[in-house]
């Protein structure tokens, strides 16, 4: 397993520190929203700005959020790329799991929140209420943007509130897995036996198991050429994962922002 904190965007050739584009990126997670200003190269022009999710969360209370943050940061910019937690094809939300919930991960899901963000166009909403071109992908898939070097099949977990995945083909994004909500172990899903609630209960090192364990069942499964792993609970690992696994940064969810605007990324 390979430890590569500065290992992520492939930032594209530019002269000038500071050029535009500006990109406000939004990683919206379930137990944190974190925002920053990128310029073209995919440098961060201020330092991060965050705040805790907000509960209960329905549309309107997480467009307040991130609109709160965007004027935190007390930059103008140019275009916003968000990342969002769930299942998002072409702007529109199919499923999401902590957003639906009464009280933030893995309390009781609401009807009727379920039935907000069902369907919901969070991005013409995110587009309307910052007033900026604005793209939304998966958080997993935006934080792979930031790490993938663009050649063979490329993976990237990310162990966080739950478990983030995201594939891509030369550098192609591939269409969304829903890899948190499989089943894994004991009746319970990936999200369930992976995220931050189990590796509190756990402790870092029976979850560090848990986590060699999925990556050992998975391999078989994706035959990946590189895999990442990242989010917030990749410090915590104990383990070693394996030499195909390389850690990345936390940052890799809002470092990924710029590269949402490569046609690459679209479908």
């Amino acid at each position: 397993m390979r430890a590569v904190p500065g290992h992520g965007y492939r930032h594209p050739v530019t002269t000038t520190p500071g050029a535009r584009p500006w990109t406000l990126a939004a990683d919206c997670g379930g137990t944190g929203i974190k925002a920053t200003v990128l310029d073209a190269a995919g440098i961060p022009v201020r330092a991060r700005v965050k705040l805790r999710t907000p509960y209960p969360c329905p549309p309107d209370v997480l467009l307040a959020a991130v609109v709160n943050l965007a004027a935190s940061t007390g930059q103008s910019f140019d275009r916003v790329s968000v990342g969002f937690p769930g299942l998002i094809r072409d702007g529109i939300v199919h499923a999401t799991p902590h957003y639906v919930t009464e009280a933030g991960p893995f309390t009781p899901r609401l009807p009727q929140l379920e039935k907000e963000w069902a369907g919901y166009d969070v991005r013409s909403a995110l587009e309307n209420a910052l007033g900026r071109p604005t793209r939304v992908l998966n958080d997993a898939e935006v934080a792979g943007l930031a790490v993938i070097d663009g050649h063979g099949f490329e993976v990237l977990f990310t162990l966080g509130t739950g478990l983030g995945c995201a594939l891509f083909d030369d550098g192609r994004l591939l269409p969304k897995v829903e890899m948190s909500q499989a089943p894994f172990r004991k009746g319970e899903t990936y999200d369930q036996q992976l995220g931050h609630h189990a590796r509190k209960r756990l402790g870092d090192k029976r979850w560090s198991g848990r986590v060699v364990e999925a990556i050992d069942a998975l391999r078989p499964v994706l035959w990946w050429d590189r895999v990442y792993v990242g989010g917030g609970g990749a410090k915590h690992l104990t383990r070693d994962l394996g030499p195909d696994v390389t850690i990345v940064t936390n940052e890799s969810g809002l470092l990924g922002g710029v590269r949402l605007w490569d046609d690459a990324t679209q479908r």
